[in-house]
Parts: structure tokens; sequence; C-alpha cells
């Protein structure tokens, strides 16, 4: 039978294992995958099989700055429950898999689970199911991000809910940690679905002025007005829209003075330098995936029917 790259992806996901073990076990199993999955265990490559068939929809968001190299770093790794995502171990991992991707700086998840793990001879993906058998839930590395230039600036929200990470321009003898956490905290708090106005797509830009003309002739004071007023009525609704979607333009949460780029220009400048605003990783734990709804009643009662 044969297998795809889908199928050796799919197997991972299912097991935990590295992606050389399930092509390895998928051609010794004729491309099987229930067989390949006891080819692994009984390898003892994948004692928490049965556990990774759980949704992993919980977890952390972690933020970090090398303070030796300077590289920041931002992951999410996932697990199954809000109880889990607190305990002691789970965070210990959770900062071993950002210092791994410091290290290791690899391309995608999968490099980071061919590399090594910290402190040990072993990768990451050989790592995983004890890991997974030690802490009792199914974990997954969702995505991660590095920044190995300019100056970061790391944020944890909320326990790890949400991790931001900054990049900074820095000109001059400054320490820009504090703005770079101030512009954070913004990051973290409004979501900003673009960073400067720059970066605003033209179909989305024509998108939103269709909108503001549609609202606009549903008024009869509004639509009688000639084509031109609607424009610079329209022009002024963009320069809104960038101000509420658009970091650089959205008003600075803690001085609603000054917008945000302002800002960073203003506290460089106390500061006898100048600081840009280069780029930002905001990852929200679990967002996207969709969580398992569990009815417990429910189970409980089938189980008990079961006994039966």
């Amino acid at each position: 039978m044969a297998f795809t790259a889908q199928d050796v992806k799919t197997l991972r996901e299912m097991t935990n294992v590295g992606m050389m073990d399930c092509k390895k076990a998928l051609q010794e199993t004729d491309g099987d995958m229930d067989k390949a999955v006891e080819w692994l265990r009984e390898k003892g490559l994948a004692k928490a099989a049965k556990k990774a068939g759980r949704i992993a929809a919980e977890g952390m968001s972690y933020a970090t700055v090398c303070a030796e190299c300077g590289k920041g770093a931002v992951v999410e790794v996932n697990c199954e429950t809000d109880f889990c995502a607190k305990s002691d171990l789970f965070t210990a991992f959770v900062k071993d898999i950002c210092k791994a991707v410091l290290t290791n700086e690899p391309a995608d998840v999968d490099a980071l689970l061919a590399s090594k793990y910290p402190g040990s001879e072993l990768t990451v993906s050989e790592t995983m199911p004890e890991k997974v058998m030690s802490i009792g839930e199914n974990l997954q590395i969702r995505r991660f991000k590095v920044f190995n230039e300019n100056t970061s600036v790391a944020y944890v929200h909320a326990g790890g809910k949400i991790g931001v990470l900054v990049n900074l321009k820095v000109e001059g003898d400054i320490d820009a940690t504090q703005i770079g956490k101030d512009v954070a905290m913004q990051i973290a708090a409004l979501n900003p679905r673009f960073w400067d106005k720059a970066q605003v797509t033209e179909d989305v830009l024509e998108q939103e002025k269709k909108i503001a003309l549609a609202l606009m002739d549903q008024d009869p004071k509004m639509a009688e007005k000639p084509a031109q007023v609607k424009e610079k009525i329209v022009m002024g609704k963009m320069n809104k829209f960038y101000e509420e979607n658009c970091l650089l333009q959205q008003e600075f949460v803690k001085d609603n003075t000054m917008s945000v780029e302002k800002y960073i220009a203003s506290a460089a400048k106390a500061l006898g330098g100048k600081v840009t605003f280069v780029d930002a990783v905001r990852f929200q734990t679990g967002e996207g995936i969709e969580k398992k709804q569990e009815d417990f009643a429910a189970e409980v009662a089938a189980q008990m029917n079961m006994g039966k």
C-alpha cells in the first residue's frame, strides 16, 4: 500500500514521533496507519499514541529574548486543559521549546522537532513522548517566530494567554525596553489588523470605501450630496479606519493625546536616540483551534450503560 507525505504528517500528529520514524513505520507496514501506530508503540516510540488523538487547544504563548545574543523568540505550545497549562512541568517544557528555537533557529515546526532538546542528546521529537507521559496530556508545538536582528522586546500577558514579540530598530546608545514593552502591551490589548497604514491592501481599502458609501446612501440627507463630497467624507472615514486598525496610527492607550507612532518618536527623543518600529508577532493561545465540547454527564451515562 502506497503512502503520501500527508500520511507521514498525520502519523506524526497522532503519535508525536519524528518524521523519519513515522516514514519508516509506514514503510514497514505498507502504509497501513493503524499498523504503523502499533509498530511505533512496539518500538517504544509512541507510548502516548492514545493521548495524541485528544484536541490540544489550551496551552501557553511565551516570548523571550536571549540576554547574551539578543535574539528574540515567541512560541505557542498547546495542551488539553487549562489546569495543565498552569502547571510547572508544562511551563518549563514551553520555556525549553523557546530555548530550542533560539538556539537552533529552525525553519519550521518539523525542523524544530528534529533539532536538539535543551540539555539533552535527544531531539525535541524524541523527547516529546516522555514529556507527554510525565505531563499527562497531549502536547502540540503549534508555531514560533524568531527575530535575530535589531532589538527585540518580549511581553507575556495573563500567564501565557497572549505572547508578543516586538522588533525595533534603535539608533543611539539608549535602552528601548520600556518603549518595546509599551508597544507590545498595545498589541496584546487591541490586536491591530495591520502594523502601519501602508500595509493595508487595495482590496481592503476598496471594501471599506464600498461599505462607507453604502451607509451614506441609506441616509436620505447624505444620499443627496454630490459624488465629490461623498468622496471627501469617505476619505475621512478611511483615516478613522487607520486609527482603529493600524498599530502605528492607533491612539496610544497610555496617552490618548498621541498615536503609537508619535509615542515611539517622542519617547526615543527623550532618551536621546531614535527608535523605529520594524515588526511584531502576536500569538493568542488556541486562536483558530476548534475546541471539543465535552458532555461529561452523557459520557458517564454512556459508560454506565456499557457496564450493564
